[in-house]
């Protein structure tokens, strides 16, 4: 996973009733863009530094989030 600042980190909700959890990515930890991330949630207010899992992806500045619903959905076995 690479990002840049100014990209959205978008947290899929991975049981029954979790919620898509969306922020923007404010600071790099590494040059190459890898995480962590330091991301502003949008709605909570509050930064904090991630280690995203599986369950996240980054949308650059070319995708919105109308594309991203689109999105075929990630299954697991």
């Amino acid at each position: 996973m690479k990002a840049s600042v100014g990209d959205k980190l978008v947290v899929e909700g991975t049981r029954h009733g979790e919620v898509r959890r969306v922020g923007v990515i404010l600071e790099l930890r590494h040059p190459d863009g890898s995480p962590p991330y330091v991301v502003r949630w949008t709605g909570a207010d509050h930064e904090s530094l991630v280690f995203p899992g599986p369950d996240a992806h980054v949308m650059t500045g070319g995708n919105t989030l109308d594309e991203e619903r689109n999105r075929a959905p990630i299954t697991t076995p």
